[in-house]
């Protein structure tokens, strides 16, 4: 499948929301049943994901603005990035296996090669 502005958007908004009902879902129902040291890397997960959500969102309108292939693969490159990330926090906040922590780097570095990406696309589009 192929990323484009509104694909991108779409997301965006997918994990926004998400976003919300898991920070919610952390602040109320889980306050007291999770660890501190638990509902730490849980909230976390939550405000990583609120803000690279965010970010997507830029991204996305960037890509409706100007079709661009870098400004794709930075908006694919951030939701990976979210879903590894932030995923593997959400998954280790409930006890999954350390193994599981080996997703949280590789997700991390495709975050920041997502907004290098961004950094890159917008670099180019200044120069023409």
């Amino acid at each position: 499948m192929r990323l484009d502005g509104a694909r991108i958007l779409t997301a965006s908004g997918v994990l926004l929301a998400l976003a919300t009902l898991l920070g919610a879902f952390g602040a109320h129902a889980l306050r007291g049943e999770l660890p501190p040291d638990r509902l730490s890397v849980y909230l976390s997960a939550d405000r990583y994901q609120f803000f690279h959500s965010l970010g997507l969102l830029g991204i996305g309108l960037a890509a409706r603005a100007m079709d661009a292939a870098l400004l794709r693969w930075a908006g694919g490159l951030i939701l990976s990035g979210i879903v590894l990330f932030c995923g593997s926090l959400y998954l280790l906040s409930f006890g999954a296996p350390e193994v599981v922590g080996f997703l949280t780097p590789l997700g991390g570095l495709l975050l920041v090669a997502g907004w290098v990406a961004f950094a890159a696309a917008m670099w180019r589009a200044r120069s023409r």
